[in-house]
């Protein structure tokens, strides 16, 4: 695999994908204080917090990073801190960016009420330039948390202790915190649709609200790639939104075009240039990359080649940071040793990954299947939470060519009586029939594990202990599918009233294998050594691969978490078993 790279990069920049180079991050000490009684906004914290702790931003104060490390559940929570903005940006507008705040959080600047944002996992922005003064601003953030069933949690534990494979919470800022400095004419956003087949990208463009009039404006699209001009087109704007197709067909390189793909994980650079009269007022550096997805049959194709997808599930989770990533090398540690022990991929399971992650995954060719988080409990409140969320982050993460694959449902989590209830079903249709309405290009895998409703990816889990059992179970592919039997026992592959329809199929969680010298758990009975280990790793993994109609597989998993311990790695990234010998294993 021959790493690609792009033209900007900057480290620790919170967003690649959507680089400027006028911004300043505010991860950091914040003064910090508790609010279990909510109070704060009545008595009006954010005249003056008055905080009577410190936090390390971007550590949730449940982990030992934040400097707090306190497990217990605290409702509310507010952070403070100053921010001076420079001489250089007064005739700016001002943008903080959120990139992950769990899970209602509402800012005030120096007392002056900007708004809210209500989710977990997807990033937001405020346009703070108003209520801005000179010299130092103060910043207010209160987070409101809840152990609402309702509210997408994933794997947040709501009730006081640990339990099963659910792990502490996460209250509050979790990932980057950042000003960045733009002119009032500036580019809020970009689409970015390959079209492989016609050699061609779309760009669909959005202008931001501060934009009062188009006269004069032109918007220049460049493209490169290895630093060689592919394309450069210039057009004027009369309108919010803009449509630019591009050919990147190129006669200067024998290939013509370059597509990425995991053994050639190939960017083409893009410069996006506004002008006023001629003059640049905005300039963001994306990038993306060349790639088909596309479901042929009982097969799953990228770039016109069938696609054998070996994943990691990837629970994302650090020893002292949980959720959060401790350090943007830590992020290139985990797809590195992901992509040593042989997988071509991860599904990210029940968490939207740092944005960081995806651009590493994008450079280095990791495939990803991109999972949200679950509600627990069916209901006209968690509906619309969760479709809210679920497109935003749909919108934000769209243009990463790693993301290969959308799961919004996992093991009928949230949609408890999918079998036969007609509504939960109309909802998995409806988030089916909404994403593909934003992304064509994607499939999408509605309830990933069992009782499927629309999918384009039929996806089972499996924890069989034998590779001899799984596969004898497994055989007969026409009774497997037919809904005649519950899946290994416990499980329909299909909800009621649907069925196979030839889609692709894919044994989406298997393995789970702890050792019994370990405090916690794994899947089935432990091993005692590494070659009982290994022995096992083989026999299921191999299993999988000689049934012709599968198109992969995906092992539990990357790490251990808290007290699941059946990770390939310990939760500091420690390999528990040869890294050489399963890599040879998935890829013989």
């Amino acid at each position: 695999m021959n790493m690609s790279s792009t033209h900007k990069y900057v480290k620790d920049y919170p967003r690649p994908q959507w680089l400027r180079e006028d911004w300043q991050l505010l991860n950091g000490e914040w003064g910090f204080r508790f609010d279990d009684q909510f109070e704060g906004e009545r008595s009006k914290w954010f005249n003056e917090l008055k905080g009577d702790r410190k936090i390390q931003v971007p550590f949730t104060y449940e982990t030992k990073a934040s400097g707090i490390g306190e497990e217990t559940f605290h409702p509310c929570v507010w952070y403070e801190r100053s921010v001076s903005i420079p001489e250089s940006a007064s005739n700016k507008r001002v943008l903080l960016h959120f990139q992950a705040v769990d899970y209602l959080a509402k800012l005030w600047v120096n007392g002056v009420y900007v708004g809210s944002h209500e989710g977990g996992y997807a990033a937001f922005s405020f346009d703070i330039t108003d209520a801005l003064q000179a010299g130092d601003n103060r910043l207010t953030v209160r987070v409101e948390d809840s152990n609402s069933t309702m509210q997408p949690r994933g794997k947040q534990r709501w009730v006081e202790k640990n339990f099963g494979c659910w792990y502490v919470q996460t209250t509050g800022i979790w990932q980057s915190v950042w000003l960045e400095y733009v002119d009032a004419l500036h580019v809020d956003h970009a689409k970015i649709t390959p079209r492989l087949g016609d050699a061609a990208v779309t760009f669909e463009y959005e202008l931001g609200d501060t934009v009062r009039s188009y006269e004069g404006l032109t918007l220049q699209t460049i493209i490169r790639f290895n630093g060689e001009l592919i394309r450069s087109n210039e057009t004027s704007v009369d309108r919010k939104f803009l449509k630019v197709d591009l050919s990147v067909m190129n006669d200067t390189k024998e290939w013509k075009i370059h597509a990425w793909h995991p053994n050639h994980p190939n960017l083409y650079d893009a410069e996006v240039i506004l002008k006023k009269d001629g003059k640049p007022v905005d300039t963001v550096y994306s990038y993306f990359g060349m790639r088909h997805i596309e479901i042929k049959g009982h097969t799953i194709v990228l770039n016109s080649h069938p696609l054998y997808q070996r994943l990691l599930l990837d629970q994302g989770y650090w020893e002292d940071t949980h959720l959060t990533p401790p350090s943007e090398e830590a992020i290139i540690e985990d797809i590195d040793k992901t992509l040593a022990l042989g997988f071509n991929g991860v599904r990210k399971h029940q968490k939207l990954e740092d944005p960081r992650y995806l651009y590493w995954a994008d450079r280095k060719g990791l495939l990803v299947w991109s999972e949200i988080a679950a509600a627990y409990e069916f209901g006209d409140d968690a509906v619309q939470r969760f479709t809210k969320e679920w497109m935003e982050v749909v919108r934000q993460h769209y243009n990463h060519p790693s993301i290969i694959t959308w799961v919004p449902f996992n093991e009928s989590w949230g949609i408890a009586q999918i079998a036969n209830n007609r509504k939960q079903q109309q909802f998995t249709e409806a988030i089916y029939h909404l994403t593909k309405s934003f992304d064509q290009m994607r499939p999408v895998v509605v309830n990933d594990g069992w009782e499927h409703t629309i999918s384009d990816i039929i996806t089972l889990h499996d924890y069989e202990e034998t590779g001899p059992a799984l596969e004898a179970r497994y055989t007969d592919k026409d009774h497997l599918l037919s809904n005649d039997i519950a899946h290994n026992g416990h499980r329909f592959p299909f909800a009621e009233g649907y069925g196979y329809k030839g889609q692709p199929v894919i044994i989406s969680e298997y393995g789970g294998i702890a050792f019994t010298s370990e405090d916690g758990w794994g899947y089935g009975n432990q091993v005692k050594n590494e070659e009982e280990f290994l022995a096992r790793y083989e026999s299921i993994t191999q299993a999988i691969k000689n049934l012709d109609y599968v198109s992969g597989f995906c092992y539990t998993q990357l790490t251990d978490v808290q007290q699941e311990v059946n990770g390939l790695l310990t939760i500091n990234r420690e390999p528990k078993v040869d890294v050489e010998r399963i890599h040879k294993i998935n890829k013989q």
